[in-house]
């Protein structure tokens, strides 16, 4: 049986706020947190991590805030969550890969993500897999620790005077672009005609508006867009990967799912784009996916965002959009509670 922590359980009069799974790397960051909640909230945390559906409906019963430590909702769990849970308070930014926000908005379930908790951190993971790449490390540690001083990985690639295309220039796409310059790098990023134009001259950034013509002119490719659906899902099309130029480095750390569908595995399965990624289509990744079967391609368990760091300022911000929920405030809110009176009429 797991571990559970809980802070005024006598209070029965004080709304329940339960975790029904967490990674263990925020326990104990959480536990600290967790004193913010004092008076306002019971708080329940299973120090285990599953994505058994009947689990988590059990631990969350009569719950009114739940705290998603990471397993998927899938429509039948939130709507049986929803008969008790208000507030879905996610362990992250892409919460639109791990909810059906559409139905959360219908159930009047209102939905808080974080922001910016990770961006040092995935723009470090960013550059970890570049360096995997152009000077294979691992590779190198494994020769020498068996015995074998000559080897064939030695000779490696030079990201200075390299062009860097990012695609996203956010919170993440700005921290990557700030240590591609300080690399000596020449950066340059795909401008929609949204992003502001200051964000590109603050970092050093060239704007391109023709996200074809960004990915054949870049010597490396780095994606940083978020998941948005109908805004970026498949956005990063089979077209777009054809006029990756053979020998272009490509590195994936944001979402799988804002390239077309089969697009990326077709285009790695020609063998001519060294590939580094942290993000799939299905987490984990299956057995059988062709992603990796890529010669040479260097694959992560979707962990950019796993830092100290990290996780620090992730806690405080989920514990902070609890408290705002049960308090009258907003932080972080992705849905509303009120958006599906908003949309069929009646009063919220």
């Amino acid at each position: 049986m797991p571990q559970v922590f809980e802070t005024q359980p006598e209070r029965t009069d004080l709304p329940l706020v339960v975790m029904p799974a967490v990674l263990g790397s925020m326990i104990r960051p959480l536990r600290e947190r967790f004193a913010g909640l004092h008076d306002v909230a019971r708080v329940r945390m299973f120090e285990d991590f599953t994505e058994d559906e009947d689990v988590i409906a059990r631990r969350t019963a009569g719950a009114d805030v739940m705290i998603n430590g990471g397993p998927h909702i899938s429509d039948a769990l939130l709507r049986r969550l929803a008969g008790s849970v208000r507030c879905i308070v996610f362990s992250g930014t892409g919460v639109a890969s791990y909810i059906n926000l559409s139905l959360a908005r219908e159930l009047g379930v209102r939905v808080c993500n974080a922001v910016h908790y990770g961006d040092n951190a995935v723009a470090e993971h960013t550059f970890a897999l570049l360096f995997e790449l152009t000077r294979h490390v691992g590779a190198l540690d494994a020769d020498v620790k068996s015995g074998r001083w000559a080897s064939p990985y030695a000779d490696g690639l030079q990201l200075a005077g390299r062009r860097l295309g990012i695609i996203g220039l956010g919170g993440i796409g700005g921290a990557v672009a700030r240590i591609a310059r300080a690399l000596d790098m020449d950066v340059s990023a795909w401008w929609t005609g949204h992003t502001p134009v200051d964000r590109f001259t603050r970092n050093g950034v060239t704007p391109v508006d023709d996200l074809g013509e960004l990915i054949a002119s870049s010597d490396v490719v780095s994606i940083h867009l978020p998941l948005i659906d109908g805004v970026t899902r498949g956005i990063i099309t089979a077209e777009h990967l054809a006029r990756l130029r053979p020998g272009t480095l490509f590195v994936n750390t944001a979402r799988a799912e804002v390239i077309e569908p089969g697009a990326l595995a077709a285009r790695l399965a020609q063998g001519d784009i060294p590939a580094a990624l942290d993000v799939y289509d299905s987490e984990p990744l299956p057995d059988d996916d062709p992603i990796r079967r890529v010669p040479g391609i260097i694959l992560t368990p979707h962990v950019a965002w796993r830092t100290d760091g990290a996780f620090a300022d992730l806690t405080r911000q989920m514990v902070d959009a609890t408290r705002a929920f049960l308090t009258g405030g907003e932080m972080n809110v992705v849905v509303s509670e009120h958006d599906a009176a908003a949309h069929d009429g009646r009063e919220a």
